[in-house]
C-alpha cells in the first residue's frame, strides 16, 4: 500500500472543506446536492486535496444548521487514491469548515 494512503488510514488528521472560488455555506450546500465535495488533509506535505463522491446514505447532515452556519457534518464517500480504493470519513464544523478525518481501505468483492 502507498505510504500516503497508509498514513491517512492511521488515526484522525486535520481536514478542511474546499469550495471554489470561496468557501461559503451556500457553496458547500451546492456541493452536497451534487454529491461531491473536496476535502483537504492539511497535515501532509503541501496538503492533500481529495475529491470525494458522497455516500448520502452514510453522510450525516442531521446536526448541520445551514441557515445559522452552525453544527457539524459527517461526510462519508469513496474515491481512489494512488490506485487504492478508499472511503473518506470526515467530521467538519460548519462554522469553521474544518475538522478531522481519515481514510479506510475498501475491499472489493471478488469477481466470479
Amino acid at each position: 500500500m502507498n505510504d500516503l494512503v497508509r498514513r491517512l488510514c492511521e488515526g484522525d488528521h486535520p481536514v478542511e472543506i474546499v469550495v471554489r472560488p470561496k468557501v461559503t455555506v451556500e457553496g458547500l450546500r451546492e456541493c452536497i446536492e451534487r454529491k461531491y465535495v473536496h476535502i483537504r488533509f492539511t497535515d501532509t506535505k503541501g496538503g492533500t486535496e481529495l475529491g470525494v463522491a458522497l455516500d448520502l446514505d452514510s453522510t450525516d447532515l442531521q446536526h448541520a444548521d445551514f441557515q445559522n452556519q452552525s453544527g457539524s457534518i459527517k461526510f462519508v464517500g469513496n474515491l481512489t487514491l494512488n490506485y487504492v480504493k478508499v472511503r473518506c470519513i470526515a467530521n467538519v464544523d460548519l462554522k469553521t469548515f474544518t475538522g478531522n478525518g481519515h481514510l479506510e481501505t475498501v475491499q472489493e468483492a471478488a469477481q466470479v
